[in-house]
């Protein structure tokens, strides 16, 4: 032990020896009162400030599930430790968090309504339905210049040729449009020319060629050219490739135009379709071709092709007793495409709504009745004012309606197949007059069409599977 002079043992010592105690050292770490009341103020929260924040907060904080959302969005709102400390009286974010989480109720609004997949453009589909009537307008210009009744045969057999092939061209070229325009593009310029030359050749058959062959190549044409543009969205340059054929129609109450006029109008309008045809698959064919796509199998689009033979062929049937009853169908197939969409968005949404399978296809089945009676409503007034049999004309739409919804969602060959039986079975009671005769052969032909094709359509789309 040292005991220099000034040394910490001679200071000890002389404390003991006076009898005293030495003073309590303060540890480093302690702090006096006036420290701790700066550095951790004693006040409590501000319950004022904090229900404003909450009042204003509410429409975020409402939907939370948990404080710490509340805190990224204190966070998101660039609220300090410092300035919560000294605005809210809470000593950091989480704390705050908490207060304004109690506070605030809990709501969870509804989710916004989804967009309808299946909106249809009311205005394509009305005008695609005035596109497919707008040709018979060549025949009523042309009728003084040739033999109607003569040429009609040939002309009937080509136009359902064409038909067939259009409706098995069009399918195989919507698959390839899936991949790309340029693959849709190539497809209708190899299909189209190919069914124009068929059809042509058909009708000239039996008539061992002459003027039938001109018009029958006309209308093949016309046709397949139509038909291009229609599977490629064009339908304001068809309609505007029409516009002589339409003026020179509108003309006749009023004006006599002659022959020459009478000819050249619906020449003019087959070449400008023509040329507006070529000009479109040039753009179309200008854009890359998409690398390694694969060929559907012709095999696929058969079954339009036989619907369209069959549709055709029923068409046809209920044209012989009134023509006009044609014409009616025909500017009915915009408002069926149209319902077509809106069957599927209903679907959707009733996808959405049910709980049940039964549920599910009892509400189907509802909706299936709805677009029908929307579809054939209208037709009734149409066929009482142009002299068609009402019942003959609603069935056959309601067949033509139904076999489009199932083709529609792929079951293509129990829509032919059941269109094919009713067409061959019309057919053969009108060609061969048996019983129960020409008048009752195409409704009840129909109507049991109507019926297997309806039931069909409930057991195939009345599960979620195919709407999903």
């Amino acid at each position: 032990m040292s005991l220099e002079p000034g040394g910490a043992e001679q200071d000890t010592l002389a404390i003991r020896l006076a009898g005293t105690r030495p003073p309590r050292r303060r540890p480093r770490w302690a702090l006096d009162d006036a420290t701790l009341a700066i550095r951790l103020p004693r006040r409590g929260p501000d319950d004022e400030a904090v229900s404003e924040l909450a009042a204003e907060l509410a429409d975020r904080i409402g939907p939370a599930v948990h404080p710490y959302e509340v805190a990224a969005l204190l966070e998101a709102e660039g609220l300090s430790a410092s300035l919560i400390n000294e605005r809210y009286g809470h000593p950091n974010l989480f704390s705050l968090a908490s207060a304004l989480y109690e506070r605030v109720p809990r709501t969870f609004p509804e989710p916004a309504p989804a967009a309808d997949p299946w909106r249809p453009d009311t205005v394509r589909c009305l005008l695609r339905g005035v596109l497919f009537a707008l040709p018979g307008l060549a025949y009523l210009l042309t009728a003084p210049l040739w033999n109607a009744g003569g040429y009609a045969p040939a002309l009937i057999v080509a136009g359902l040729v064409s038909w067939a092939w259009g409706q098995a061209l069009g399918h195989r070229a919507h698959l390839r449009l899936a991949i790309g325009r340029r693959e849709a593009g190539r497809t209708l310029l190899a299909g189209a020319p190919v069914g124009a030359v068929v059809a042509t050749t058909v009708a000239a058959l039996p008539a061992d060629g002459g003027p039938v062959t001109l018009v029958a190549a006309a209308q093949s044409a016309y046709l397949a050219a139509a038909g291009v543009l229609l599977v490629l969205g064009r339908e304001r340059l068809l309609l505007a490739a029409l516009s002589p054929l339409v003026a020179g129609a509108a003309a006749l109450p009023w004006w006599e135009p002659g022959p020459a006029l009478r000819a050249g109008l619906p020449l003019l309008a087959l070449l400008a379709t023509l040329t507006v045809t070529g000009l479109v698959l040039r753009g179309v064919l200008a854009v890359p071709a998409v690398a390694g796509a694969a060929r559907p199998r012709l095999l696929w689009s058969l079954p339009y092709g036989l619907f369209g033979l069959a549709a055709g062929v029923l068409v046809l049937l209920e044209g012989r007793e009134e023509p006009y009853a044609v014409i009616v169908l025909t500017l009915s197939m915009g408002p069926a495409e149209w319902l077509l969409y809106r069957y599927r968005g209903l679907s959707v949404a009733a996808l959405r709504t049910t709980a049940t399978p039964a549920g599910f296809l009892l509400r189907s089945a509802g909706i299936l009745g709805l677009c029908l009676l929307a579809y054939l409503a209208p037709l009734l007034p149409a066929a009482l004012l142009s002299g068609a049999d009402p019942v003959a004309l609603l069935l056959l739409a309601a067949v033509l309606w139904t076999a489009l919804l199932l083709q529609a969602f792929g079951a293509a060959w129990s829509s032919a197949g059941i269109c094919l039986t009713a067409a061959g079975g019309a057919g053969a009671v009108v060609l061969l007059r048996l019983p129960p005769g020409t008048a009752l052969a195409l409704p009840v032909a129909c109507g049991a069409a109507a019926l297997c094709l309806s039931a069909c359509a409930l057991w195939l789309l009345g599960r979620p599977a195919p709407h999903a």
